[in-house]
């Protein structure tokens, strides 16, 4: 029978034998989950602005924004408030439903919280969903961005426990977990993944969902990330993941979070239509739109319009179904002639 009701009691060996299931038999059980939790068949679009770029005092072996690598990126200055306003504006005119707003900040300080609390009361003025990653967090700031209106806090736990300090040297895992916790405690929804392609293994994946699932409650938000090498940092020549791989683990965290947007995140510009049809397919059912993240490309409004539609999970105003059929027809009467 399809899962219902979200399990905190899953092992790794349950994990690792969802993962390992025939592709078929996987993706037919994390469809069975989706449309047991998700009947309406919605697929949630986020917008990522990168509010304050470069200069991290962390060393994650993914980022271009650190300091500790030469990557080519210029540190900037936090964005002034209208210039947020503005992109969130446009990306609510884009079809955006949530605009999540990233600062390269090892933590946050309490001398930038009122300009960050003030940008997430702006956007959620605009009726759009507010996300927010601004690295490590103290309990009063926690609170701070949850008075502000703050729905979601973005702070990944990147891979599995084991391989972690082999991407990052500079935190812990547990500091993670503690900015976790505070948010949590505060009463702000979690966006909490992954990255895939980071040279983990696939006991890894399986760790990092494995970690996941022991939250109380899940992410109500869970983003799987394919790695986009960066020329400069230490991850710049990783050998690329599978899209069949991204597609498993997208099927076990359908499976695993049954209630939890599941989103086919980072790496997209370099997939295929047909490979991120597929990990929409195994049970995506969140994306990024515009065409940027935070430093890197993304496939765009025009491709995702395209995507969604060949799908079927966003449908083609009439009049330009009827428009497109006239045209049919013409150059049809046209060759005939």
């Amino acid at each position: 029978m399809p899962q219902a009701t979200p399990r905190h009691d899953w092992t790794r060996e349950e994990i690792a034998a969802l993962y390992e299931a025939p592709l078929d038999t996987l993706i037919g059980q994390a469809l069975a989950v989706k449309a047991e939790n998700w009947a309406d068949g919605k697929v949630q679009k986020s917008q990522l602005l990168s509010i304050k770029t470069g200069g991290c005092a962390e060393d994650c072996g993914y980022c271009s924004q650190s300091a500790h690598f030469d990557t080519g990126l210029k540190a900037e200055k936090l964005m002034a408030l209208d210039e947020v306003v503005s992109a969130a504006k446009q990306a609510k005119a884009g079809g955006a439903d949530r605009f999540c707003m990233g600062a390269a900040w090892r933590n946050l300080k309490d001398r930038d919280l009122p300009k960050i609390t003030a940008m997430v009361e702006a956007v959620k003025a605009e009726g759009l969903e507010t996300c927010v990653t601004a690295g490590m967090l103290e309990p009063h700031q926690a609170q701070a961005l949850k008075e502000a209106g703050l729905d979601y806090y973005n702070h990944n736990l990147d891979t599995s426990r084991e391989y972690y300090s082999s991407v990052v040297s500079t935190r812990t895992y547990e500091d993670r977990l503690e900015t976790i916790a505070h948010c949590r405690e505060a009463g702000i929804n979690l966006c909490v993944g992954g990255i895939l392609g980071m040279g983990e293994s696939r006991g890894d994946r399986i760790g990092l969902i494995h970690e996941l699932s022991k939250l109380t409650p899940h992410p109500e938000s869970v983003p799987i990330n394919m790695l986009v090498p960066i020329e400069g940092t230490p991850l710049g020549t990783s050998a690329p993941v599978s899209v069949v791989e991204m597609a498993r683990v997208i099927a076990v965290c359908r499976i695993v979070f049954p209630k939890s947007w599941v989103r086919l995140s980072a790496g997209r510009e370099a997939m295929s239509e047909e490979g991120q049809a597929l990990c929409l397919l195994a049970g995506a059912n969140s994306i990024f739109v515009g065409d940027r993240l935070l430093t890197t490309n993304n496939p765009g409004e025009t491709r995702d319009e395209a995507l969604l539609k060949a799908m079927g999970f966003e449908h083609a105003p009439l009049e330009e179904v009827q428009t497109a059929s006239r045209a049919r027809k013409t150059t049809l009467i046209g060759a005939m002639k």
